[in-house]
């Protein structure tokens, strides 16, 4: 049964920072990228950066310049370092996660998701 477990959201003033961890547990296919997605009320949930196991990275536009996505391939762990934070980061962040057989096929996994909410 795979698992992903987040932390590190919290409160935090305009123009600070958090560090958000994801480890994933129970996984016993290849991984194909790990990465967060964030849903502000009101809204749909939206990519904000995905790592896959080849290196590359997708960030939403929006973060660009201010998040950074890391691996830790050891402990199957994801996480983001998110910068100049603005009161429109405000959202619940969920951890991803995309398993694959090595074919086309893919099974993704969430999170429970953590809050973040950046206010004065």
């Amino acid at each position: 049964q795979v698992q992903l477990v987040e932390s590190g959201g919290g409160l935090v003033q305009p123009g600070g920072s958090l560090r958000l961890s994801c480890a994933a547990s129970g996984v016993n296919l290849s991984i194909r990228a790990m990465g967060w997605y964030r849903q502000a009320p009101g809204k749909q949930r939206e990519l904000v950066a995905r790592l896959t196991s080849g290196g590359v990275t997708n960030y939403a536009d929006s973060v660009k310049g201010r998040f950074t996505i890391s691996r830790d391939n050891a402990k199957n762990a994801v996480y983001l370092s998110m910068n100049s934070l603005e009161p429109e980061d405000t959202a619940i962040y969920y951890c991803n996660l995309d398993v694959t057989d090595g074919s086309s096929w893919f099974r993704r996994y969430w999170g429970q998701g953590t809050q973040v909410t950046v206010s004065s």
